[in-house]
Parts: C-alpha cells; structure tokens; sequence
C-alpha cells in the first residue's frame, strides 16, 4: 500500500532520514518503533508532505507522492494524526468534524458512524476544543482523520500524556479499526501498546529502518529491545 524507498529528509540544512525504506502493507497495522530523535515524527511529517523528500520515493497504492502539498496527499487517502492533534480549540466538536467531513471523500465514515466509534464525542458536541480533556481531544482528532475515509490512517504517539483508562480505551478502538481492515502506521513510545496492536513492526535508528519484523519476534528479541529502543 504504502512504500517509502531510500528516503531522505530533514529540517532546514539538517538531515534527519537516510535513505529510509519502509512498507506497509493494505489492511495490517505498522508499528514503528525507536528511541526519541531517532527519525520516527520526521518519517510521518515527510510522507505528508510537510518536509521535502530531499532523496527517494514514496509511492501510496502505486501513486508518487514526491512533491504533493499535504492537503493533496490527504485528499489521495491518507488521514494523519500529529502527537500534537492540531484540533481546532475555538471550534466545537461538531465544527471540527462538519469541517473534516465536508473535504472527505465518500465512504463508510460519517458523522454518525464516527460518534458510534466515540460516543464520549456526541455528548460533547457543543463543547469548545478547548474545553476537552486530552482523552477528548484525541478522540476528535482520530474521528477528524477517519471522517477523511482514508486508505491509510496515520497516528503519531496516540497514547502520549493521557491515562490508563483513556490508553485503553484508545487501544480498544484501534482494534475496533485493525479488525474492520483499516490500514493503519502506528508510531508509539509505549512497547506493550505498540506490539498489541501490530502486525508488522519497524524499528527506526539513526534515521534508517534497522529492523523489522513481528510483535513476536520483537518480543523475544532482547538485543534489539536494548539496542534500538532502551526497553
């Protein structure tokens, strides 16, 4: 689905990627792993087009993606979800949603199905973005990605600075997505969140793809645990 050959990229006259190749393939969840600064955010930022791919090529479902803006490559079918959600905080939630859903292509999400997925949501529809807990606001940036209807959902740290309970609850509704055949790239901290989730799993070090595998083989490999990700 998703191919990213020989990538580089960076910020400025700083190179952050080096000739990076990666997949992931239609209908499976990819985890990319690695320590902090290790290439992972500028690997999303890069295939959305909001740093220039200096070297390489990234091809979604056989389509070139090298010198699109972003909002075409969201408009060919990939719907991202930054660390930082990036919601709008003086909409409401219904705002926020009607605004995604008005550029989305057609498809089974809309405005009910998402608030099926996130009920929490359609309770808090007249609420300000900025009004919501940091559960809340991931909630509405992950409905916001899928009322895109995406051939690929792409999250960045969906679980960072939130609570058990509300991690939880993110994971449940990830499996809801990777049971219904959503492709999805995962970018995650948390090893256990990760692993649970994946079918797939790249490791990022240095700016390269080191190692890649299954959440077994990762599991039993404590070498590339300590190595790549200090676990």
């Amino acid at each position: 689905m998703l191919e990213l050959n020989g990538i580089s990229s960076g910020y400025g006259e700083t190179q952050v990627l080096y000739g990076l190749t990666l997949s992931a393939g239609s209908g499976r969840v990819t985890a990319i792993l690695g320590r902090n600064g290790a290439g992972k955010t500028t690997t999303l930022k890069t295939i959305m087009g909001l740093l220039p791919v200096r070297d390489g090529e990234i091809r979604l479902e056989g389509h070139k993606l090298n010198g699109k803006a972003p909002f075409q490559i969201a408009a060919a079918g990939i719907g991202y979800v930054p660390e930082t959600r990036d919601i709008f905080a003086s909409l409401t939630v219904r705002e926020n949603l009607e605004l995604a859903a008005s550029r989305g292509r057609s498809g089974a999400w809309t405005m009910d199905t998402v608030v099926d997925l996130f009920p929490r949501l359609g309770e808090r529809m007249s609420n300000g973005g900025q009004q919501l807990s940091g559960g809340e606001q991931q909630m509405l940036a992950m409905a916001r990605a899928l009322l895109l209807n995406p051939a690929l959902l792409i999250l960045d740290e969906p679980t960072e600075g939130l609570a058990p309970i509300i991690v939880k609850l993110i994971h449940d509704k990830l499996q809801e997505l990777r049971n219904a055949g959503q492709s999805i790239i995962l970018v995650e901290q948390n090893f256990g969140f990760a692993t649970a989730l994946a079918d797939d799993v790249a490791v990022v070090g240095k700016g390269q793809v080191v190692w890649t595998g299954t959440p077994d083989q990762i599991r039993n490999d404590a070498e590339v645990q300590h190595t790549w990700l200090g676990v």
